[in-house]
């Protein structure tokens, strides 16, 4: 079955057999509550008040405490290229809150005994187990040229099973960078769990090729990105899980 429904600015899609009614109630609760939390959307939200000066970020939940300080970890680890600090001085921590929240759906799914599934949220995609036809699932990557196409389409393969695409063609250039701007026009990264792979998704945009070198050459993961002249470098990794080959 299918569960689509709209929150945090986008579309939630749940692939999966056999969740209860309590259970989907569960999975739409988790992200309802990461919007009210952290949306810059909504002048009640936790976060918009912290950005005000009506909260302190001591007094805030200890959900905002957490967020905030996995994605200063982040910015640690990324030197930089991933920061939670916007140029005009405000705090987003949507960089890790839609990860946070696929994470948390996900280990939900598996505590109510739902092993198969995939959950899909703005494009980023979270899988477990296997496929209806009980092979990998299979994703694909969108064109930044053509949102309607894709570039390729690649196997989930365990441990690698969360993919995260960030970039400039659907939303412009709203990732920020001390460089300026990115010499990637869209970065999909593979990893082992969906807050690394958005993550570094978003920091490669922002730090180029020296980010892409580092992120390969510190974490697990496999990458596909896209330059601002149409072309494609994808690790070993990357096209060794190809369903579908890349474009030339």
């Amino acid at each position: 079955m299918r569960h689509v429904f709209e929150t945090m600015g986008t579309v939630v899609s749940l692939d999966a057999a056999g969740p209860s009614p309590a259970l989907l109630a569960d999975i739409e609760g988790i992200f309802a509550d990461a919007d009210a939390r952290f949306s810059l959307h909504r002048v009640d939200s936790e976060l918009s008040r912290i950005n005000a000066g009506t909260l302190s970020m001591l007094d805030a939940g200890p959900e905002v405490g957490e967020a905030y300080a996995l994605a200063a970890e982040w910015r640690s680890r990324t030197e930089g290229c991933f920061t939670p600090t916007r140029p005009d001085g405000l705090t987003d921590l949507n960089g890790v809150v839609k990860a946070i929240a696929m994470r948390d759906a996900g280990a939900a799914l598996v505590k109510g005994g739902i092993q198969d599934w995939t959950l899909v949220v703005g494009g980023d995609l979270l899988a477990s187990g296997r496929a209806p036809d009980a092979g990998p699932w299979i994703t694909g990557i969108i064109d930044p040229a053509d949102r309607s196409a894709l570039l390729c389409a690649i196997e989930l393969r365990e441990p690698r099973t969360a993919i995260a695409t960030s970039g400039s063609a659907e939303r412009g250039d709203h990732i920020w960078s001390a460089a300026g701007r990115s010499e990637f026009l869209q970065a999909t990264v593979v990893a082992d769990d969906i807050v690394t792979a958005d993550v570094l998704a978003t920091a490669i945009i922002a730090g180029g090729d020296r980010m892409l070198r580092t992120a390969c050459g510190r974490w697990p993961i496999d990458v596909l990105t896209v330059d601002r002249a149409g072309r494609l470098s994808a690790t070993p990794g990357f096209r060794e899980a190809l369903a579908v080959p890349v474009a030339p």
